[in-house]
């Protein structure tokens, strides 16, 4: 027993150079900084981590697409507005992994490559954090509301459910001016044009927001988007916002019901069919 004792101080100490598992560390959580190589380029982007955080389970996922004003190449503005602001108001409604790429200037989301890098983003945090290929959602704004429909059409049955915040499918006419591409994308001003996007993406539940009084991006595109998403029997929600202008996420991220709505979600339950409007 005396021996042991003498023994004990040295065991301790030796026991304290011993690594660390990672298993034991703490997990970073929050707004992480991560890159991704695509198409031989860097590409910075954020993931929101929730604090209670654990490699032990599969978590929930958003891909959440920007609007044009946070395009660049920082990796970082694009957490400043939307669902980004959401989190940082209250985290807890948003227990989720939420992967946050960022287009570059001078580029949309429904432009190559940037749809694919958005996706790219989605499977590398996927892997990485543990995301549940069941409960994989999209949402967008403005902009990347545009890129949500159009992610949603070019690879159906791959989200539980999106939320498209004042998109469509025919970018406003000075977008398409200044950048031929995304004229070329755009469909014809046709109803047949919002059906056959309809149709393309299926029965994914969506729930649609826009601003009665939007000066950027008309009204009717979520209005036809909605109708559509009716006729072919998906479960669809539209809340227009009276006297509402562009920035409608900042009411729309803000909805009680969004979450736990989108949460409910998954690709391995059907969905109920059904419309309404909040």
């Amino acid at each position: 027993m005396a021996v042991f004792s003498r023994l004990l101080p040295l065991l301790l100490f030796f026991g304290l150079l011993i690594p660390i598992s990672a298993e034991a560390k703490k997990h970073e959580t929050g707004f992480l900084d991560r890159t991704i190589s695509f198409q031989a380029v860097n590409y910075k982007y954020q993931v929101f981590v929730p604090e209670d955080w654990t490699p032990h389970q599969k978590w929930p996922i958003i891909l959440a697409l920007h609007g044009a004003g946070e395009r660049g190449d920082d990796g970082v503005l694009q957490t400043d507005v939307g669902i980004g602001t959401a989190i940082r108001t209250n985290r807890s409604a948003i227990r989720a992994i939420v992967v946050m790429p960022q287009c570059p200037k001078h580029l949309w989301w429904m432009l190559a490559p940037m749809d694919d890098l958005a996706m790219s983003t989605l499977e590398q945090a996927t892997k990485e954090f543990h995301g549940d290929a069941q409960h994989i959602y999209l949402t967008g704004l403005s902009m990347g509301g545009f890129g949500a429909w159009h992610l949603a059409e070019k690879y159906p049955g791959r989200f539980a459910a999106l939320v498209v915040i004042c998109g469509g499918i025919r970018p406003p006419a000075a977008a398409r001016k200044a950048y031929p591409e995304l004229a070329k994308l755009t469909p014809p001003d046709l109803p047949k044009s919002y059906s056959e996007v309809a149709e393309r993406v299926g029965k994914t539940p969506v729930w649609i927001f826009h601003g009665a009084d939007d000066d950027i991006v008309p009204v009717t595109e979520s209005r036809r988007m909605y109708e559509a998403m009716k006729r072919i029997g998906a479960e669809v929600l539209y809340t227009e916002y009276p006297g509402g202008t562009h920035a409608s996420w900042e009411r729309a991220y803000d909805e009680p019901k969004l979450f736990p709505w989108l949460f409910s979600k998954s690709l391995g339950v059907p969905s109920k069919t059904g419309s309404s409007r909040p």
